[in-house]
């Protein structure tokens, strides 16, 4: 099913999916849903209703709670519940906290199947300049393209971080961006379901979530990749061919005449545009 999607979506950049929700719902893709989150490490840390992955496989029964959240999504009544909210220190020691959105376990397994149906689609229209929560890229995949027109006389490196990005993500910017390439309604109701699920932060208050896509919720990723992809366009928009870096010869002659080459690499919100002249990003 993920090959077929992503070859149709490769074919015809313009095609926008139809008939997607059967997938969702499909008892083979929320059993591998299943197995995904149950793989995580976080598996065992509930959301807003206490109930861990163990809890599942041995008071409900795999078979039975995937039977009732099939049926849930299949008549329209499944509804994301808030995500737990939860801080912890950010990377380097600032002190700076970080805010992660914990769903609880069914609406997780919808988010993976979701994911599993929409990424093959979307994976055809990401830039190869952005390399965080993609398949098989990482982080050090980015490096090694720094490194890689760092030793093709591109000088100047500028390291750029979005502060804030998941959490300030305009919800009816990506819903217009994911409707670009998915037609089927459905589908579309369950991603902005996710998106208005709300939080419940750590003193109990429940909170509408206006903006922004929990950290910690499992297709947030690559709907904010999804969001993300009109910046990776525009900067890239002269590389493309016919535009005025589509070539050495025009790169070279902007040199000659002062003007600036430049690409981006882009991890997630981090990004390092430079320059040779050149401003890799």
């Amino acid at each position: 099913m993920q090959a077929k999607l992503h070859r149709w979506a490769v074919a015809d950049h313009g095609r926008r999916f139809d008939d997607l929700f059967n997938f969702v719902y499909d008892p083979a893709t929320l059993l591998v849903a299943f197995e995904r989150v149950a793989g995580n490490r976080g598996a065992n840390t509930p959301g807003v209703d206490g109930v861990t992955v163990a809890e599942v496989e041995e008071r409900i029964g795999v078979p039975g709670f995937l039977d009732d959240l099939r049926a849930a999504v299949k008549d329209g009544s499944f509804r994301p519940l808030p995500v737990r909210e939860r801080k912890i220190p950010k990377p380097g020691g600032s002190g700076r906290l970080r805010k992660i959105g914990i769903p609880v376990i069914a609406d997780r397994v919808v988010q993976a199947a979701l994911k599993l149906v929409l990424e093959p689609i979307f994976e055809a229209d990401f830039a190869p300049s952005s390399y965080g929560f993609r398949p098989s890229r990482r982080a050090q995949d980015a490096i090694a393209e720094i490194h890689h027109f760092g030793t093709r006389g591109y000088r100047w490196v500028l390291d750029a971080d979005i502060e804030a990005a998941f959490d300030s993500l305009s919800h009816s910017a990506v819903m217009a961006r994911v409707r670009l390439r998915v037609k089927d309604k459905r589908v579309l109701a369950l991603v902005k379901a996710f998106l208005k699920a709300g939080i419940l932060t750590e003193f109990g208050e429940h909170q509408d979530t206006m903006t922004g896509t929990p950290q910690g919720g499992i297709l947030s990723p690559l709907i904010f990749n999804v969001a993300m992809s009109v910046l990776d366009e525009h900067v890239m928009e002269p590389w493309k061919p016919g535009g005025p870096m589509s070539t050495s010869g025009k790169r070279s002659y902007r040199r000659s005449t002062g003007a600036p080459t430049w690409r981006i690499i882009r991890y997630a919100d981090d990004c390092a545009p430079r320059t040779q002249q050149e401003v890799l990003m």
